[in-house]
């Protein structure tokens, strides 16, 4: 029994009690504060993991956007290689040289009056000649077997220039 009472004699006094609801609050107070810091380190280390995972998704799609953009550099590239080489082809500088000339002659046939019935002379003048060139068995055969543009402009220009030398001696 006296064991009970010393027990009953401590919480009978007023700063036993006093120390030991204290006590009783520090160690309410320490396992709350021991829990929450368990649960924000939980969410650090989650927040870490979100962190990770985005800036692994942003430097994969900054990577993919850098591909991208030297891809589309390379086909631009490519693309001026072939439009340069293009405009180098042989016939194409004829052609702009053809627009050249139409365009001179519209800009003609504005300006000057008397230009257009001589000009439409001289180019009836140049048909009938080129036609007599196109007639024949040669030039029969040239256009049935197909050859590159190349060649056919070459051999359409030797075949104008001689039947133009031709027409000339006659005359």
């Amino acid at each position: 029994m006296e064991e009970t009472s010393w027990f009953m004699t401590l919480m009978t006094n007023s700063f036993a009690r006093g120390l030991l609801l204290g006590l009783f609050f520090c160690m309410v107070i320490y396992v709350r504060g021991f829990m929450r810091r368990r649960q924000l380190s939980q969410e650090i280390t989650q927040l870490r993991r979100h962190l990770h995972t985005k800036l692994e998704i942003d430097s994969a799609e900054n990577e993919r956007r850098k591909k991208e953009i030297e891809i589309l550099k390379q086909e631009r590239d490519n693309l001026r290689i072939t439009v340069q080489s293009l405009n180098q082809k042989p016939g194409r500088k004829e052609i702009r040289q053809y627009y050249i000339y139409q365009t001179a002659l519209d800009i003609m046939f504005e300006k000057a009056p008397g230009f257009a019935p001589a000009w439409q002379i001289t180019v009836k003048e140049a048909e009938g000649l080129f036609e007599k060139s196109e007639r024949g068995v040669v030039p029969l055969l040239k256009r049935l077997m197909p050859t590159s543009p190349d060649k056919q402009v070459e051999e359409y220009e030797k075949i104008s220039r001689l039947s133009l030398d031709t027409t000339l001696n006659r005359d």
